[in-house]
């Protein structure tokens, strides 16, 4: 098992902020599977050995996931993907 997290100031304030999570949900839901659910302002995401969230606050968005074993070997492509998510959304 292993755990992702990542910090990010951004300057988009609660809403936009939100959205911008939603397109990175959107974008982990394509590409790896994933469903989402928001609960308050936290976006939980999960499919088969994958669970973790997605916390927007007016200037910073956290990302906390955790994976199963098999997931290891992917760690280098799955944290470029979330960095990448995070450039493109949150500036």
């Amino acid at each position: 098992m292993f755990e992702l997290q990542l910090k990010r100031k951004h300057k988009l304030g609660l809403k936009k902020g939100k959205a911008a999570a939603q397109q990175v949900a959107d974008e982990l839901e394509r590409e790896f599977d994933m469903i989402h659910e928001w609960d308050g302002h936290i976006l939980r995401f999960t499919r088969a050995g994958v669970a973790g969230s997605l916390v927007v606050t007016r200037d910073t968005v956290e990302m906390h996931a955790r994976f199963a074993g098999l997931f290891k070997a992917f760690r280098p492509r799955i944290e470029m993907r979330v960095q990448n998510y995070f450039d493109r959304y949150f500036g």
